[in-house]
């Protein structure tokens, strides 16, 4: 479990991809002391396990199902050796829950439409992003969605063309890789899970509704000898 505070940003030394899946290894000497193999790690949202580990770098191996749903795997605008990636250890017991509930687990991609200062001479940002359509229903105003890792207020949602625009302070630009994006590039994305927990629930309500009331009754058990 993680909120989508970004605590470190590493830089990818190698990526290795194969039609089964791959390994990618990260530069990231201020968060590679505190690691450990077999621990879980967020990198742009996708929770990973430490497979090897250096002093100032970490491997972790990728699945075939996390190159085909991440930006790990994208054809155009995807990670490659020397981008820049964002980094979130799991949350702790007793620690800040700054965010919201972020699981690394990867509904799949969209593409970035723009990054813009708000105003001339802002240090703030528009940041859009293009969702899939099968995961438009996820998003709602001023509600949470993550983007690489990054826990984002949802502040403009075009259901038409399916574009989310988030509002970038100046912190979270400096401190992620937001600053390195450009249009077409791939981002990872990560619908709030109390959302799909919420539309399982009505789902299922709706699967026993379907289903023919049982003619079975404590009645009938005892005249059956129960």
């Amino acid at each position: 479990m993680f909120t989508g505070i970004i605590e470190h940003v590493g830089t990818i030394e190698a990526l290795e991809l194969k039609p089964g899946g791959g390994r990618i290894t990260i530069h990231a000497p201020s968060l590679a002391p505190a690691l450990a193999i077999s621990k879980s790690i967020a990198v742009n949202g996708c929770c990973l396990t430490v497979v090897a580990l250096g002093k100032k770098q970490f491997s972790a191996d990728l699945s075939g199902e996390t190159i085909q749903k991440t930006s790990f795997g994208a054809e155009n605008g995807g990670l490659k050796k020397g981008s820049r990636v964002n980094l979130e250890q799991p949350l702790t017991a007793g620690a800040e829950f700054g965010g919201h509930f972020v699981q690394g687990h990867i509904d799949g991609t969209g593409r970035v439409t723009r990054l813009d200062p708000e105003s001339p001479g802002s240090d703030s940002w528009w940041f859009g992003v293009e969702v899939p359509e099968d995961l438009a229903r996820y998003v709602v105003p001023k509600g949470s969605i993550t983007i690489d890792g990054i826990s984002l207020t949802v502040a403009r949602w075009d259901s038409k063309s399916c574009v989310v625009e988030v509002a970038v302070i100046p912190y979270s630009y400096e401190h992620t890789n937001l600053r390195d994006r450009k249009p077409g590039d791939a981002v990872n994305l990560e619908g709030d899970v109390l959302g799909k927990y919420v539309e399982r629930y009505l789902e299922a309500r709706n699967e026993t509704a379907a289903v023919p009331a049982s003619k079975l009754s404590l009645e009938k058990l005892i005249a059956e000898g129960f």
